[in-house]
């Protein structure tokens, strides 16, 4: 079992930035990927961007160039870890609730992934 806790989340201007934090723990040693998804107010959900163990990244076309996603590298492969979201250059698009996700692999994120309760991101003026 893989416990996920995320915070960082709020409220922020359009142009602004926010980051996100995700504390992983549990039985780690069988992730190698961890990544954000975002559901909207229209319940579409979207991954957002994940890295895995490698340090290989993936972004949805919607915030390359703005969103960067980063993790802790641990000693041990069963350690916890803490994987990070900062979003710069934020739109009112960006509105969602972002949960931290982590599998085995990227592919398999969407649907068998552990997920957090996650953090609300509102971009308005």
């Amino acid at each position: 079992q893989v416990a996920l806790v995320e915070s960082g989340g709020g409220l922020a201007q359009p142009g602004g930035s926010l980051r996100l934090s995700c504390a992983a723990s549990g039985s780690m040693f069988s992730i190698n990927a961890l990544g954000w998804f975002r559901q909207t107010p229209a319940n579409e959900r979207e991954l957002v961007a994940a890295i895995t163990r490698d340090g290989t990244t993936t972004y949805s076309d919607s915030v390359k160039g703005r969103f960067t996603i980063s993790r802790d590298n641990a000693e041990d492969s069963d350690d916890d870890t803490m994987v990070f979201l900062q979003m710069d250059n934020l739109k009112p698009e960006d509105t969602a609730l972002y949960y931290c996700v982590a599998a085995f692999t990227v592919a398999i994120m969407k649907d068998h992934g552990s997920r957090g309760q996650g953090t609300q991101v509102t971009v308005s003026s």
